[in-house]
C-alpha cells in the first residue's frame, strides 16, 4: 500500500463517519420521533454538509479540501462540546440558548451515563477534525 492509497482512505474514513453521523441524526429524529432542539438544528446544518463534501473530495481524490472542512468540524465540535456541558454541568444549563422548543437540555438518550446525542455529534466532528488535521496534502508528484 503506498502513501496515496493511505491518504485516500482517511478521506473516506472521513466520510464515512460523516454519513454514520447524518444516518444516526435522521434516525433519531424520523424513526424515533426525537424532536431536535436548536443546538441539534446546528449540529445538523453542519454536518449534513460534509456527507456530500467528503463524499465527493473522496470520489475525486481531492486532498485540499480540508481548508473547507476544517473550519466546518472545528465550529460544529464547539456548539456539541456547548450542548453536551448543558446537558452534563448544572451551571450551564442556566445558559439558554434554546428559547423555543424543545430544551437544550433533554437528553433523549444517556448510554453508559455519558453517551448522548451531543456527545455523538461532537465524537463525529472530532473525528473529521483529527483525519482532514493528520492526513497531508500531497506534493505535486511528477
Amino acid at each position: 500500500m503506498n502513501k496515496m492509497d493511505i491518504k485516500q482512505f482517511s478521506l473516506y474514513i472521513a466520510w464515512l463517519i460523516s454519513v454514520i453521523a447524518t444516518l444516526g441524526s435522521l434516525y433519531f429524529s424520523e424513526i424515533r420521533g426525537f424532536v431536535p432542539c436548536e443546538l441539534c438544528w446546528y449540529q445538523r446544518i453542519l454536518m449534513y454538509p460534509l456527507t456530500l463534501i467528503l463524499g465527493i473530495a473522496t470520489f475525486q481524490n481531492e486532498f485540499t479540501i480540508k481548508k473547507y472542512v476544517l473550519p466546518i468540524t472545528i465550529i460544529g465540535s464547539s456548539i456539541s462540546l456547548f450542548h453536551y456541558l448543558e446537558q452534563k454541568v448544572p451551571g450551564f444549563a442556566e445558559i439558554k440558548p434554546c428559547t423555543n422548543g424543545v430544551p437544550c437540555s433533554t437528553e433523549y438518550i444517556n448510554w453508559l451515563e455519558f453517551i448522548t446525542i451531543p456527545f455523538l455529534a461532537l465524537t463525529a466532528f472530532t473525528l473529521i477534525t483529527i483525519i482532514m488535521v493528520v492526513t497531508k496534502i500531497p506534493q505535486n508528484e511528477n
